[in-house]
């Protein structure tokens, strides 16, 4: 993208987009889509985060809810067991900064005051609850794409014009997270691959991401082992690295700011070559 840099600020930490960050993935949860109870449990959690700060994570995205499709919600108390100690205890370990994947304005308030500094919202800040955590906190917020909710999101989704209409989507919140008064430098975009989208409305989104882009905030993508990257991978290669890296930089070279993964040090060493190369036609 042409121009200076784009900032994002959460409390008391600020990147420029002048590289592309990496977002790791810790999910407490015994039922997430690829990792489901790997990490299940305090101390594998914290010292699965920790491991991830050790690869290079520039941010760890904590979560203790499922949304993979057909997942049901978990009660916020539950939530807020399986990661009030996690975000803690990686708050008092480490200096990387902490997102709680989390839509409940009880767990992100929480999830705040423990260390997070920024909450990663797949229902698009649409609460004004959440909102008014956001704005009075300082907190970094991602705004993420869902048509539905994760128990029918893939009940046929529908779309005219699936980039349009995700792109007018996150216009609208970020237009009324910022009514609401949400600093505009805190928010970060995310179209919501996988989120009430089929194979081919995520082909399509990826492919016009710089229209997302063209919003003006940085652009998170998480493509990471998604079910619609099928089966491209190179064998003993893990669950669709091959394919989750080459979605990834697909989706850098259109704009992409943030990469939210499972595989972090795969991807560490990919995104920095992709950093160093020129840009453009």
């Amino acid at each position: 993208m042409g121009g200076e840099p784009l900032t994002w600020r959460a409390r008391h930490v600020e990147w420029r987009m002048d590289r592309t960050l990496v977002m790791g993935i810790v999910n407490v949860t015994p039922d997430s889509f690829s990792d489901g109870g790997e990490h299940f449990g305090t101390e594998v959690a914290t010292a699965h985060a920790l491991k991830l700060t050790e690869e290079g994570a520039d941010i760890l995205d904590i979560g203790g809810e499922s949304t993979r499709p057909g997942a049901r919600p978990v009660d916020p108390a539950e939530e807020w067991r399986r990661i009030g100690d996690v975000i803690s205890g990686v708050a008092q370990k480490s200096d990387t900064p902490i997102s709680v994947d989390t839509y409940k304005p009880e767990v992100a308030r929480k999830a705040i005051r423990a260390g997070a500094v920024i909450v990663n919202d797949i229902h698009g800040l649409r609460d004004p609850e959440m909102a008014g955590i956001i704005a009075n906190s300082g907190a970094g917020a991602v705004i993420m794409h869902m048509q539905g909710d994760p128990v029918t999101m893939q009940r046929d989704p529908r779309y005219g014009d699936v980039v349009r209409e995700v792109r007018d989507f996150l216009s609208r919140q970020l237009d009324a997270a910022t009514r609401a008064g949400v600093d505009r430098e805190t928010i970060a975009l995310d179209p919501g691959f996988g989120f009430g989208k089929t194979p081919a409305h995520n082909t399509q989104l990826v492919r016009g991401l710089r229209e997302i882009r063209s919003l003006g905030r940085p652009m998170l993508v998480g493509v990471s082992r998604k079910l619609f990257l099928g089966d491209a991978q190179q064998p003993g290669d893990g669950p669709r690295v091959s394919a989750s890296l080459a979605t990834a930089a697909f989706a850098i070279e259109r704009g992409a700011d943030i990469v939210r993964v499972h595989d972090v040090q795969e991807t560490v060493r990919y995104v920095r070559t992709l950093d160093g190369l020129p840009h453009g036609p």
